[in-house]
């Protein structure tokens, strides 16, 4: 049967919305999942772990559609929006999450196709993400669009050249989306702030430890994303 999640169209933070998560096997991803369907929301994720995911989508079940894709084909990404625009209103929130970090390097010792990865994920994965749905949302005259940034795409460190570079990409990319968007939508690049997951511990170490859990920061982070819309347009934002 084809679902019907329960829709409607107010703004107000309570609201059932659709949102299309990337990500959603780990990390800030996962915790956001947990927290969206906890909260009555509709979550139409992926990630790249089909075990994860398959657990995942035991553990919800319907409306929640959890596939496995890697947002770095454009071809899985097309497929994976194609399915779900077919059976599921256009995304009232769209959160691109997903995202990998070089290993800690200087610039010159990064292998060339870890330098790759990072910017296929990260950059050309979020592009293709928003080339298959946004069409949808300006369809329907509304919708925000949230590209997950960081600290460092608005600073740098030492030896994560390749994720700075891949996240500063993200802040100039969705600030010109802003640009591109009619009446009603916005795009809005989201630095979540520290937060102690398996990422950072690759930079951070056990020093990680010392700051929230991703559980901890999805019960901040939900409400403040439920309460974006059209008024944000453009504006670089950080998780309070």
């Amino acid at each position: 049967m084809t679902p019907n999640p329960r829709r409607t169209h107010s703004t107000s933070s309570s609201a059932q919305r659709i949102v299309v998560l990337t990500g959603v096997s780990r990390g800030l991803g996962r915790a956001l999942l947990v927290e969206f369907v906890r909260r009555g929301h509709t979550v139409l994720g992926c990630a790249r772990d089909p075990a994860a995911l398959a657990a995942l989508q035991e553990r919800f079940g319907a409306p929640h559609d959890l596939a496995a894709v890697d947002v770095a084909s454009g071809v899985q990404v097309a497929e994976w929006a194609r399915r779900l625009l077919a059976r599921y209103p256009a995304p009232d929130l769209l959160l691109n999450n997903a995202a990998v970090i070089n290993r800690n390097a200087p610039l010159w010792a990064v292998p060339a196709d870890e330098f790759d990865r990072v910017l296929d994920v990260n950059v050309k994965g979020v592009t293709h993400v928003l080339r298959q749905f946004v069409p949808a949302m300006i369809r329907q005259q509304r919708g925000v669009i949230v590209n997950f940034s960081s600290g460092w795409g608005r600073a740098t460190d030492a030896e994560v050249a390749p994720y700075c570079a891949s996240k500063w990409a993200i802040e100039g990319l969705t600030q010109a989306l802003a640009q591109d968007l009619p009446p009603g939508l916005a795009a809005i690049p989201l630095n979540p702030g520290i937060i102690d997951t398996d990422m950072l511990r690759s930079c951070f170490g056990a020093s990680a430890a010392n700051y929230p859990s991703p559980e901890d920061w999805a019960g901040r982070a939900v409400p403040f994303l439920l309460g974006l819309g059209p008024e944000h347009n453009g504006r670089p934002l950080t998780v309070p």
